[in-house]
């Protein structure tokens, strides 16, 4: 029987999902490449930035960099299962 399930490593992309507080700027939007950038609300109806890309660990801590020095904070960041990614994520929406 084949293992269907994705091993995470260093030199292999996966989807990960990363949410940000706030509304990330629509000028950031050059540098997200191949990533889908929506803006969505908590209860509280604040605004909240989720930031969907499929990259390896590298250019997952360059993203993470590219925030920091931005000054946004981390709500979350996620592996995505592929089995569980939604169609067309690699698009950029803002």
């Amino acid at each position: 029987m084949k293992d269907d399930k994705q091993k995470l490593t260093l030199d292999k992309p996966v989807t990960y999902q990363i949410k940000v507080p706030g509304k990330l700027d629509e000028s950031r939007s050059e540098w997200a490449g191949l990533m889908t950038i929506m803006v969505g609300s908590d209860d509280d109806s604040l605004p909240i930035t989720t930031l969907t890309a499929i990259v390896d660990q590298a250019a997952l801590q360059g993203l993470l960099r590219r925030l920091y020095s931005l000054g946004l904070p981390l709500i979350s960041v996620n592996y995505l299962d592929p089995n569980q990614v939604e169609p067309n994520t690699n698009s950029n929406k803002g």
